[in-house]
C-alpha cells in the first residue's frame, strides 16, 4: 500500500509501471488519473486550490484501501493526492490497483474513486481569474459510491 498525500507533480507513467514489477501473480493493473478541467459546468477554471487536514485525510483514505482490500483479492493500491494550487491540465489524483484478475482490478479502482470522491476530506476551491468559490458536492459523486452499499 501506498497513500501520499503531496504538492509536487506525480508521473502516472511511474507509478504504473512500478505496480506492475512488485509481484509475480499481477495479471492486471487499472489505474486512473484527474486531472484539473479549465472549466465546471458554465464557467472557465483558471487554477484549483486543493486543501485538507494532514493525518486526517491519511487515515480515511487508508480506511477506503482497507475496504478495497477487504472486496478484492488485490496485490497493490497506489493512491496520490495532490493538494494545492493546481493549474488546467496538472494531474490531481493517481489511483492504481494490481490484481490476479481484470475484474477485480476495475471494480477496486472504481471503488476507490468513487469513495474518494465522498469520503477523502479535500476542499477544492475554484478560481475564475477574478472571483473565487468552493465546489460542492456533487450528487453523481455520492449516486456513484452508492452503488458500492447496495443503496440506490
Amino acid at each position: 500500500m501506498s497513500i501520499v498525500v503531496r504538492g509536487e507533480l506525480f508521473d502516472g507513467g511511474e507509478l504504473l509501471n512500478a505496480m506492475h514489477g512488485r509481484h509475480q501473480g499481477v495479471g492486471a493493473v487499472v489505474s486512473f488519473v484527474g486531472y484539473v478541467r479549465d472549466y465546471n459546468e458554465a464557467h472557465a477554471v483558471h487554477g484549483l486550490f486543493l486543501e485538507h487536514y494532514p493525518g486526517m485525510t491519511e487515515k480515511a483514505l487508508a480506511a477506503i484501501e482497507t475496504e478495497a482490500r477487504a472486496r478484492w483479492p488485490l496485490f497493490t493500491v497506489e493512491i496520490v493526492h495532490r493538494v494545492g494550487l493546481l493549474l488546467p491540465s496538472a494531474p490531481i489524483v493517481f489511483v492504481g490497483v494490481s490484481s490476479a484478475h481484470r475484474q477485480a482490478a476495475f471494480e477496486a479502482c472504481a471503488f476507490i474513486m468513487d469513495y474518494l470522491k465522498t469520503r477523502a476530506p479535500f476542499w477544492k476551491k475554484e478560481h475564475n481569474g477574478i472571483t473565487q468559490q468552493w465546489v460542492e458536492a456533487r450528487a453523481s459523486d455520492q449516486h456513484a459510491a452508492q452503488r458500492w452499499s447496495g443503496e440506490t
